[in-house]
């Protein structure tokens, strides 16, 4: 039998949370090009509802609030076949960069529950909401995005003198999103199907001197973009990956293969 590809996902009902974000949003318009139905949960959501995509405005470090999305979704489209699950508390660039993006020594771990919340406990709650509707038509599938650094250590060196810093919180939540597909590929088997995503570095005008590092670190030299991760992910989501789960796809151009 011949797999049907990405053609699979047309008009089936995919719920992207961080769908406003930067790997988030190139996943939303790849599976709306597809011909999927997209809910698109964010903090920064719009007002879209109509019969190809519907916005929800959710916080998801608000357990409640995330576990009421399936049942949103479903009452829209009438069914729910895709969870990727993109909503995370990220490694640079956050509202806690005071303690968060910061040497190690000043790393606040009073700040790692808010990424724990969001990056895994949330995605949990809102998992374990969506089981019943995933497992109904036979096609349930979960991509979870993860990162390289929920598997890879940092190589401190690359960081000197950036302004960037690798933070351990974000990277112990990020392990956690590994291991909570792996964990959540048996527990809702043989109906749903659960995958995660690392990706490497995507380059977001990050400082030079970390770029050229990062690169010459990298067999493809170059750092990743969000258009990098989307292949992936549909893959994953899509009957071409049907015999596959528990699985966690690296897309790091090779970083980790050193």
């Amino acid at each position: 039998m011949t797999p049907t590809g990405f053609g699979s996902l047309a008009d089936r009902v995919v719920l992207v949370t961080g769908g406003e974000g930067h790997i988030g949003g190139a996943v939303v318009q790849a599976f709306l090009g597809l011909g999927s139905r997209v809910a698109v949960v964010d903090l920064d959501a719009g007002e879209r509802s109509d019969g190809q995509r519907l916005d929800l405005a959710v916080d998801l470090s608000n357990l409640d609030a995330a576990a009421d999305v399936p049942s949103a979704v479903v009452d829209h489209f009438g069914r729910l076949d895709v969870i990727v699950a993109a909503a995370g508390v990220v490694a640079h660039g956050s509202s806690h960069d005071a303690g968060w993006n910061v040497p190690f020594e000043n790393q606040d771990a009073g700040l790692w529950s808010s990424a724990l919340d969001v990056n895994v406990t949330a995605t949990f709650a809102l998992v374990q909401a969506a089981a019943g509707p995933l497992a109904a038509h036979g096609v349930g599938s979960i991509v979870l995005v993860s990162s390289q650094y929920g598997f890879l250590a940092p190589q401190m060196a690359m960081y000197d003198g950036t302004g960037l810093h690798n933070v351990a919180g974000y990277a112990v939540s990020k392990a956690g999103v590994t291991q909570l597909a792996r964990w959540l590929s048996t527990t809702m088997a043989p109906e749903v199907r659960v995958n995660s995503v690392s990706p490497g570095g995507i380059a977001r005008d990050q400082p030079d001197t970390f770029v050229s590092r990062f690169e010459a670190r990298t067999p493809l030299a170059r750092m990743a973009s969000e258009e990098d991760v989307v292949g992936p992910v549909l893959f994953l989501a899509s009957d071409l990956a049907r015999y596959v789960t528990g699985h966690d796809l690296v897309v790091d151009g090779g970083f980790s293969v050193w």
